[in-house]
């Protein structure tokens, strides 16, 4: 059994929508990619969000997931670092 793509679309926040300039992204990945993928492979791209990599939530259409969460073809996945105020 070959592993096929899925395509997911990743919406961006904070300290991640700073560094890609837009608020999603649409990533083809291969089928059975956990969620937590997702994040190092955005991390890889922008190595200045690597700060955020052990703080960031994850969210699989509008439900928090655990970083080991297959995704599915069509996801939506948000990624959410913490975010600073007062």
């Amino acid at each position: 059994m070959s592993k096929s793509a899925i395509t997911i679309t990743v919406k961006l926040f904070a300290a991640y929508q700073e560094a890609f300039g837009v608020s999603e992204l649409i990533l083809r990945i291969p089928s059975g990619t956990p969620v937590s993928a997702v994040c190092d492979r955005l991390i890889a791209e922008h190595p200045e969000l690597t700060q955020w990599r052990d703080v960031t939530r994850f969210g699989i259409n509008l439900i928090f997931s655990e970083p080991d969460t297959e995704l599915q073809d069509g996801d939506e996945v948000v990624l959410i670092p913490p975010v600073s105020g007062g």
